[in-house]
This record gives structure tokens, C-alpha cells and sequence, in this order.
């Protein structure tokens, strides 16, 4: 996207900064719709907020800053200019509430905005589909303002809709799983029976065994370093009941009678969806603040019997970059790119994610009179995603990038420390329950409501 951006003219490419999507392709990039092109800019401004972030939250950038002139409090002043900046806002964890903020509101405004948009013959459309220009300077300058909040208790209420709105994200994010599933399958199985059956099914059986076989070893390896005969009941009582929910979804994935009105279901998507509830079940433990039953990952790679780190990490000195935040925002990129290209067929995964099937556009695209191939505007009878619903869940990844580059610690106003707490670890857990509740009724629904057409 960004290279196909680079090679159109400079004079293309300022016309569009107050016009549409479509006039953001040019002859040398591939055809697309319209609102695939919306929604692949939108999500990098998401994931520019996050680099952003992820800069900010760099060990020694706080160093680094201050080795600036007359920029930080205690540094030489500069003629003509009384204040200085406090550079323990701009760095950290502070830096990280503010600008995940930033986003949240920004997207957010959107969403609100964007309510009961039914095609893009509505004026609003033309707003999310345009401007973006004045759209990335309405971002600059509410990013610009969050960095004025006073410290006060902003950090900490900030926290609590981090911990709702990440509840909510890391659900979204098993059903796009589900949603990625569904698809993968239905497109191999349809390949097999086209085609060389024997190698599409080969493959099928193999990512299934694949992902059952991480998913045994991870509940073994939690077993062995994440509990103790005589402590950590609660990560016994985590491993085994997820253990025991992702065994009975397997069943029922391949029971007759749901093979009947599901037929698209099967052992590869409940794979799947194992092997993503024993991640959330690790990244839980890992936010639990008794060291015994947490152990380092290094110590665990190691196998040193050095003192574990502190729970308390110095202001600003959270470290994300351990190996449950790398898979965190490993998924959460999947996730958000998946979310900007998808066209899913599976009925039930576009119920939960309030969109529509897509309708496709016209091949090929539209080429202008200048040479450049144009975006199709593929929703001017409905659109085929949710604006609004769309906004919302790139406001929640907001606040789920700001609690994974955190660590899902909780600041202390009084010591001005971030602190692991236990309500992370419940958010997790009940995240995950919630999310094989979800995936287990997209398998029963059309059993259960039987007057209802789940075709």
C-alpha cells in the first residue's frame, strides 16, 4: 500500500488529500473497493499511533531527550521561553496512556459519527471515505491536547477503560479468528473437491494436528513451570477448565447433528480457537503479581536460579517487549489488517461483527482520464462493513495496544510506579470463557433456533 502510494505523482496524491478513497490508487497498484481502501487507511493511522507508542515506551528515551536543550525540566532554558517540557509525560507509560487516548477518542468520534450509515449516497459517508488530510490533522491535534491532561487521576480511571475496553477487544479478536477459520476452511475443502483432493485434505489434517500439538504442549509446559504442588490453585483451576472447554468445543464441532446445519464446521477452526484460548490462558498467568507462580521467561529459557525482577517497575520503565506482549501485538496486526481486507461468506461470524457479505465490486477497477486506476465504489446501494461498528473496534484495539505496551500494569498515583494486579489476570480468563461461548453457539444456534435461517 504505502509503495503504491510512493510511486503515484505528487500532484495525484495532493488532489486526493481532500478527496475520496478511490483516488488513492494509481495505475501501478492493484484494483480494489472502495471500502477495503478506507479501511486500510484507517488502520494505519491505528498502527502509526502504535510505532508511536512503541518509540516512547524505548528504554533511555527519557535519556535521550533530556541530552536536548532546554526540552525537559531541569535542563538549560532556552531565551524567550519560560517553560519547559515535562519529559516523564512525553516518555513511558504516561506517553503511552496519552497517545492510546488520542487514538480512542479519535476513533471513537468516528464511530459516533458514523451510526446508521447505510450506503455512500449518505453526505457522511463522503467523510469517511475523504478528507484525510484534515482527518490526520484532527488526530495530530487531539494527541497535541492529551499531552496537557494533567497527571492528577487521568492514569488511573484510564486504566479501568483501558481493562473494559481490551476485555472487549481480545473477544473481537477470537471472532475474527473464527471469522479466519471459517474461511480457511471452507476455501481448502472447496480446492479439494475441485482439485487434487488428497493434498488439500493432507494439508487440512496437518495445521489441524499442528495447532492441537502447541496447544498440548503449552497446557503441559503451564503444568510443569506455571503451577506448584502446594500454590498457584488459581492457575490449576485456569489450565484445567479451559483445558476441559476447548475438549468439549472439539465434539461439538463434529457432531452429526451440527455437521448437518454447520457443515462448514470442523476440527481445523476449533483448533485454532484451542490453541488462541491457551495463549490468553499464558498471557493471564503472566499478569499474575506473585512471582512464584510467574516465573521470568528468561530464568525459564536460562534455567538460572536468579531472583526474578521486580513487580514494581520503576516509573516509566514498563517493559512490554517480553515474549507474551511480542505474540500480543503479533495478533493484534493479524488481526487488524484481517479486519480491514475481510469479505466473509460465514453468516454467523457477520451477525457478531455486524457486517454484510461482500459484494465484491467490479473486477479490474476503474481507470481515470489521467492513467490512474481508480478504487470501485462498491457501496452505493449498502455499504458492506459497519462504519460505526468498524470505528469502535480500532477504538478498543487502542485501548488493548495501550494495555499490552504496558504489560496491563496498574499505575500507582502515590509511588508514580506501575503495579501487576490481579484484575488483568480475571479480565483474561473471562475474556477467553466468553469467547468459546461465543464459537460454541455459532455452532448450536441453528439447532437451538430451528424457525430462524442460518443458511
Amino acid at each position: 500500500m504505502g509503495a503504491c502510494l510512493a510511486l503515484c505523482s505528487l500532484a495525484s496524491c495532493a488532489s486526493c488529500l481532500c478527496g475520496s478513497a478511490p483516488c488513492l490508487l494509481c495505475g501501478c497498484c492493484p484494483s480494489s473497493n472502495n471500502s477495503t481502501i478506507t479501511r486500510l487507511v484507517f488502520s494505519f493511522f491505528l498502527l502509526l499511533g502504535t510505532l508511536a507508542s512503541v518509540i516512547m515506551i524505548l528504554p533511555g528515551m527519557e535519556t535521550q531527550l533530556k541530552k536536548l536543550p532546554g526540552l525537559c525540566q531541569g535542563g538549560s532554558t532556552i531565551p524567550g521561553v519560560e517553560s519547559q517540557v515535562d519529559c516523564d509525560v512525553i516518555v513511558g507509560y504516561k506517553s503511552v496512556y496519552r497517545l492510546c487516548f488520542s487514538m480512542a477518542c479519535f476513533f471513537f468520534l468516528f464511530s459516533a459519527l458514523m451510526i446508521r450509515v447505510r450506503s455512500s449516497r449518505d453526505p457522511r459517508a463522503a467523510l469517511q471515505n475523504g478528507f484525510w488530510f484534515f482527518k490526520f490533522l484532527v488526530l495530530i491535534g487531539i494527541t497535541v491536547g492529551a499531552f496537557f491532561i494533567p497527571d492528577g487521576t487521568f492514569h488511573t480511571v484510564w486504566f479501568y477503560f483501558g481493562v473494559v475496553g481490551s476485555f472487549i477487544f481480545i473477544v473481537i479478536q477470537l471472532i475474527l479468528l473464527i471469522d479466519f477459520a471459517h474461511s480457511w476452511n471452507q476455501a481448502w475443502v472447496q480446492n479439494a473437491e475441485e482439485g487434487n483432493g488428497r493434498c488439500w485434505f493432507a494439508g487440512l489434517l496437518t495445521f489441524t494436528v499442528l495447532h492441537y500439538a502447541l496447544a498440548f504442549t503449552a497446557v503441559v509446559l503451564f503444568y510443569l513451570y506455571y503451577t506448584q504442588p502446594d500454590n498457584c490453585t488459581e492457575h490449576k483451576v485456569f489450565i484445567s477448565v479451559n483445558l476441559i472447554l476447548t475438549i468439549i468445543i472439539s465434539i461439538i464441532s463434529i457432531l452429526p447433528k451440527v455437521q448437518e446445519v454447520q457443515p462448514q464446521s470442523g476440527l481445523l477452526q476449533s483448533s485454532l480457537i484451542t490453541l488462541y484460548t491457551m495463549y490468553i490462558t499464558w498471557s493471564a498467568m503472566t499478569n499474575n503479581p506473585d512471582r512464584k507462580c510467574n516465573p521470568s521467561l528468561l530464568s525459564l529459557v536460562t534455567n538460572t536460579t536468579s531472583a526474578p525482577p521486580s513487580p514494581t517497575p520503576a516509573p516509566g520503565q514498563v517493559q512490554w517487549w517480553d515474549a507474551q506482549g511480542i505474540v500480543g501485538l503479533v495478533i493484534f496486526l493479524f488481526c487488524t489488517l484481517y479486519a480491514s481486507i475481510r469479505s466473509s461468506n460465514n453468516t454467523q461470524v457477520n451477525k457478531l461483527m455486524q457486517t454484510e457479505e461482500g459484494s465484491g465490486g467490479v473486477p479490474g477497477g476503474e481507470v481515470g482520464e489521467d492513467g490512474f486506476r481508480r478504487a470501485v465504489d462498491n457501496e452505493e446501494e449498502a455499504v458492506s462493513y459497519s462504519y460505526s461498528f468498524f470505528h469502535f473496534c480500532l477504538c478498543l484495539a487502542s485501548l488493548y495496544i495501550m494495555m499490552t505496551l504496558t504489560n496491563w500494569y496498574q499505575p500507582d498515583s502515590s509511588t508514580q510506579a506501575m503495579l501487576s494486579r490481579m484484575p488483568a489476570v480475571w479480565v483474561k480468563i473471562s475474556s477467553s470463557w466468553l469467547g468459546l461461548g461465543l464459537y460454541l453457539w455459532t455452532l448450536v444456534a441453528p439447532l437451538i433456533l430451528t424457525n430462524r435461517d442460518f443458511s
